[in-house]
């Protein structure tokens, strides 16, 4: 059994890492990223349940992650608004100076 969810979430990781670094809009970048944090988390329930001394520490530390990829998911769309705002656009090309 612990095969198959480490299998998932090592495919979402993969899928995550390849909209993280193949795509230009910023919003696919962020959406890739809390994909990989969901593999990750996944990953941390399955060793937590299955692993040699199955304990809650997993299962606290993935609850831990999804908090922090709540409060930088917040973060990250507050910024891109405010660059859509002054920029008009949300590719990651157009974002690589601060000022214009």
């Amino acid at each position: 059994m612990l095969p198959s969810y480490l299998t998932m979430g090592a495919i979402l990781f993969c899928i995550g890492l390849y909209g993280a670094l193949a795509k230009r809009n910023a919003i696919i970048v962020l959406l890739s990223l809390e994909l990989m944090l969901n593999g990750v988390n996944l990953n941390l329930v399955a060793f937590s349940k299955y692993g040699v001394i199955p304990s809650l520490t997993g299962q606290l530390f993935s609850i831990f992650t999804i908090t922090v990829a709540a409060a930088e998911a917040a973060i990250a769309v507050a910024i891109l608004i405010a660059l859509f705002r002054a920029r008009g656009t949300v590719l990651i090309d157009a974002f690589n100076r601060m000022r214009r």
